[in-house]
């Protein structure tokens, strides 16, 4: 019995990752929909087409790279890879779950509203941006596409850094968020 290429199964990975993120776009608008009956505000909005580029990019490039270099697949990087994938999707949903309607893909928050400090982010400030950065770099190198995951990490890298300004600026106008979060590390423990 032969067995299926490596580049299929991969493709068929990075496909369902992307139909995961039209399922949490889906949520996203739904989200922001009842966030704006509450009186929400949106922050950074132009930014987000560019993050929108870089995820979309990243997806098209991984298999793009493997099909095209020909990137071998190396079990003993992919299974940490895989692992690492788990971890990011895990972390990913615990956050949806946590925030709930509060949840979304945009810098979209209620002004006065308190932050939440359940779930992750009892310990960090930003686990749902630790689960992107954990993805933009195991899912490249699951099927060593190592030029994605350097060049799409340095564009997600230049991205979250504006957005996460952005978020921390807009959320800190009330104080609470600063009063609440601010001896919490951004990624992870250790991490100011």
């Amino acid at each position: 019995m032969e067995l299926p290429d490596s580049r299929i199964l991969y493709t068929a990975l990075v496909t369902a990752v992307a139909i995961m993120r039209v399922v949490e776009l889906s949520v996203s608008r739904r989200n922001i929909a009842r966030l704006l009956q509450r009186g929400a505000t949106e922050a950074g909005r132009s930014l987000y087409p560019l993050m929108v580029v870089v995820h979309a990019g990243l997806l098209v490039s991984c298999v793009a790279e493997v099909w095209t270099l020909e990137r071998p697949f190396v079990p003993l990087l992919a299974a940490p890879m895989l692992g690492t994938m788990a971890l990011a999707a895990g972390l990913r949903w615990w956050v949806i779950s946590t925030l709930g309607d509060r949840w979304s893909t945009r810098v979209v928050f209620v002004p006065g509203e308190p932050p939440v400090t359940d779930g992750p982010f009892r310990r960090i400030r930003h686990p749902n941006y630790l689960a992107v950065i954990l993805e933009f770099l195991a899912l490249p190198l699951l099927h060593t596409a190592w030029l994605t995951a350097v060049v799409f990490g340095i564009a997600n890298g230049l991205v979250l850094t504006s957005r996460i300004r952005t978020e921390e600026a807009a959320l800190s106008e009330g104080g609470a968020y600063l009063r609440l979060m601010r001896d919490r590390p951004r990624f992870h423990p250790g991490h100011k």
